[in-house]
């Protein structure tokens, strides 16, 4: 027994130190800097702001109609009868209604539209982050826009311009 647990100890701690001897070759990226870089993103914001602007548009008719409707109630709502001056407000309500159901459906499509035009350029850039560590030996590779490291050495190094050449760019 006090064989196989010597046996267990010494196989314990040769492999400990065969780990221990390993380095640990650590990077660091800034990936907003690397996305920003990257021209896939100014053609994806392009194509978020035309989106907004399309919606943004169709919400300000929306809100015209309902102010033009409301104006024209409160310059007649003393001479409609209660029936009329009740489907009126009805009217109104349905289409403030419709106006916030438009918003939240608008919010709801810009942030998939984002996302569906975002996942190609991140896929890219996270492919070529995985390449460049795998090609040069990297143990870890932190993001520093995440605001989750608090501290980094010098000795961890920026692979930001290895990235960057990897995608060929400037």
């Amino acid at each position: 027994m006090k064989r196989i647990v010597v046996s267990l100890l010494v196989l314990f701690f040769s492999t400990w130190a065969l780990f221990a001897q390993q380095t640990l070759k650590i990077g660091h990226i800034n990936t907003q800097e690397l996305l920003q870089a990257m021209p896939e993103t100014d053609s994806a914001q392009l194509k978020l702001e035309k989106m907004q602007k399309e919606l943004q548009s169709q919400l300000e008719v929306m809100q015209v109609e309902l102010n033009n409707k409301y104006q024209d109630y409160l310059s007649k709502r003393d001479t409609y009868s209660e029936l009329v001056r009740q489907t009126k407000e009805d009217e109104l309500q349905n289409i403030q209604q419709r106006i916030q159901q438009f918003a939240q459906n608008a919010d709801q499509d810009l942030q998939k539209k984002r996302a569906d035009l975002y996942r190609p350029i991140l896929d890219k850039a996270n492919k070529a982050i995985e390449a460049v560590a795998k090609e040069n030996g990297f143990t870890y590779i932190l993001d520093l826009s995440s605001g989750v490291v608090l501290f980094h050495s010098d000795s961890s190094l920026d692979i930001l311009p290895l990235v960057k050449a990897k995608l060929k760019l400037k």
